[in-house]
């Protein structure tokens, strides 16, 4: 299911305000002139406007990434938060299609867009109720699968860049799984790779839509980008 672009809204400016209370100096944006935060959230002191009003930045940039075409398949991604951020990395690297899997919130939910911003209409996606009968769906199709998830078949991400080809290469679709229970073992089956995410720290795995962000932008960019000129001025 594909919705149409839509034109990015007019980017608001903000203001900080700053508490007035001896000891509190807590210091928050609002919305130009608004008065939402006339109190301090903390405290509940008045408040006052502080420093110049400033407008948000965006970054809109053409370029031909050297890297393969990337899709995603989200097998049974429970939380409409990561699925809404995904989308929106999606936008952001240039991901061409997000497959949904099982129980994989879809942009139908009346709250997808609060964390996709606006995503959900730029990029393609389509849902399935089976996981791996969309996986095999795939790999019929000519599409390399690539799951990012643990294990005895996981490889360093970093040191498969190499393997992932260029944009005249079939495409590789990133596999990410449920949240605790991973990547149906059948889909891995499916699987020209099992990439994971090094981890220097404690903890053995990143939250699903931070990998989903590594992976998406290291196989479209990591061999570097070139700026077309054909869409610039």
């Amino acid at each position: 299911m594909i919705a149409s672009s839509s034109a990015y809204s007019p980017a608001v400016r903000y203001q900080q305000r700053e508490c007035q209370a001896a000891g509190c100096g807590l210091s928050f944006p609002v919305a130009e002139a608004s008065e939402l935060g006339s109190r301090c959230p903390l405290c509940q002191a008045p408040t006052r406007f502080v420093g110049e009003v400033y407008d948000t930045q965006e970054v809109h940039e053409d370029r031909i990434a050297s890297g393969p075409r990337v899709e995603a398949l989200l097998d049974n991604v429970r939380s409409l938060r990561n699925v809404g951020s995904m989308f929106r990395t999606a936008d952001g690297a240039g991901v061409t299609h997000m497959h949904l899997g099982g129980f994989t919130p879809t942009p139908a939910h009346p709250k997808f867009a609060k964390t996709s911003l606006g995503a959900e209409r730029s990029v393609a996606w389509s849902h399935q109720p089976d996981a791996s009968a969309a996986a095999a769906a795939l790999v019929a199709a000519g599409k390399r699968l690539w799951a990012l998830e643990g294990g005895p078949r996981s490889r360093d991400l970093f040191e498969l860049v190499d393997r992932a080809g260029g944009p005249g290469d079939p495409p590789i679709v990133l596999v990410l799984g449920h949240e605790v229970s991973g990547v149906d073992p059948r889909i891995i089956a499916r699987c020209e790779e099992v990439a994971r995410v090094p981890m220097a720290g404690i903890k053995g795995s990143l939250n699903v839509s931070v990998a989903f962000g590594v992976a998406a932008y290291l196989l479209r960019h990591a061999r570097g980008v070139v700026l077309n000129p054909t869409r610039r001025g």
